[in-house]
């Protein structure tokens, strides 16, 4: 496996693999070849279908500026993946390159070709049975194998995402309006933090501080925030919500919510391996059904749970999301992502208390690297109308004027 520095990524919104990929792919190529008068961008599959909504042309025109470049949408996918596109590089009118390269999920991209490059593996183990064999037979921790695989520092850079996720929670929960697009949808994150703090049921309070949390992050993803990918831009607030909740509510320590955070990126690591955290190639269980899995882990080790129930939450935060289709309406990662943040948040917490209850009253017969295996071969079941191309489902429905 690759290293968690992979996973977890500090960047804007709204789309790791429609924005976030693309541009680091433009920067690149940008740096390759300075002597470039113009550019021309293929855009194809998801990155054409979505591409307006998720500001991929503009994310591309901007980091290619002050040289100008003009676009092809098409909705044919390249043969590696739906999110594919091809840069025609210029020098006045010779064209002195064609880059074929793939946006494939959590920000992270693919160059095929000469400027392909084999992915670096800190992680000798790829599956959550390795993993958890490996723990076992040396008498080590979950935490403990991380760093043994990250290096000494890694705390730091666990740190520094923490920082980072905490920001963009309390960033959202200070805004009002309006966000960009067409939707014209209200900011709402703010409203529901105080309503939490005005309602007197414990339990109704305790999951709307954990929802508006998760409303907050996904805001300031939707309207270009800065988030961090836990998994992906469109699943930026499940991860957030639930530490922000553990740190606020449970008054946990940060130093302890680290951990908890190397943890959930553990089980994301394992997903991103074996599966697919990518929207346009899984649907969006393979987005908010990972976050979900990932939130459940953490909150299972907050609950001290053993290494067995903490793989029980994970298992059960991935499998109840299976099938879940990515259908955004207009393009925009609003409409149903950010209610469906609120709702993966909650999901999370419930996967992680059912562990702690009934893991002790009987063994779990599905492990997490089989409902991992049914997610990937779900998504390749799956329409590609329901795999961010915003051809069918809510968003075929709902429309747009």
């Amino acid at each position: 496996m690759e290293s968690m520095r992979e996973l977890f990524k500090v960047g804007f919104g709204p789309s790791s693999s429609h924005t976030m990929g693309p541009q680091r792919a433009a920067l690149k190529i940008k740096e390759m070849y300075p002597e470039a008068t113009r550019f021309h961008v293929d855009l194809h599959g998801s990155l054409a279908l979505t591409g307006k909504g998720h500001l991929t042309d503009y994310i591309i025109e901007k980091t290619f500026a002050p040289k100008p470049v003009d676009f092809s949408f098409k909705s044919e996918e390249l043969p590696e993946h739906p999110n594919g596109m091809i840069v025609h590089v210029f020098q006045g009118d010779q064209e002195m390159k064609q880059i074929e390269v793939y946006s494939i999920g959590g920000g992270s991209i693919l160059f095929k070709g000469d400027l392909a490059q084999e992915p670096v593996q800190v992680y000798k183990q790829n599956t959550m049975k390795e993993i958890l064999h490996y723990v076992d037979e040396h008498g080590i921790s979950l935490y403990d194998y991380v760093l043994e695989n990250e290096g000494d520092d890694f705390d730091h850079f666990l740190s520094d995402i923490l920082g980072a996720m905490f920001e963009s929670v309390e960033n959202g929960l200070k805004k009002e309006g309006l966000i960009q697009g067409k939707l014209k949808l209200k900011r709402v994150a703010k409203s529901m933090f105080q309503q939490a703090q005005n309602t007197r049921r414990e339990a109704d309070r305790e999951r709307l501080f954990i929802s508006s949390y998760a409303y907050a992050v996904s805001e300031e993803n939707a309207d270009g925030g800065k988030i961090v990918t836990a998994p992906t831009c469109g699943a930026s607030g499940i991860m957030p919500a639930v530490l922000y909740y553990c740190y606020k509510q449970l008054h946990i320590e940060k130093k302890d919510l680290i951990k908890a955070l190397a943890i959930g990126g553990l089980f994301g690591n394992v997903v991103k391996t074996n599966g697919t955290i990518s929207g346009a190639d899984g649907g969006c269980q393979a987005e908010v059904g990972t976050a979900c899995a990932m939130a459940a882990a953490t909150m299972a080790w907050i609950y001290e749970l053993n290494n067995s129930l903490i793989e029980y939450a994970a298992e059960m935060g991935l499998e109840h999301n299976l099938g879940l289709t990515c259908d955004p309406v207009g393009g925009y990662v609003q409409i149903p992502c950010i209610e469906r943040n609120g709702y993966g948040s909650l999901r999370a917490l419930d996967a992680a208390m059912l562990a702690k209850q009934l893991g002790y009253l009987r063994k779990n017969k599905v492990s997490f690297d089989t409902i991992v295996k049914v997610m990937k071969e779900t998504g390749k079941d799956l329409s590609s109308d329901y795999k961010e191309t915003s051809l069918g489902g809510l968003a075929k429905e709902f429309g747009l004027s």
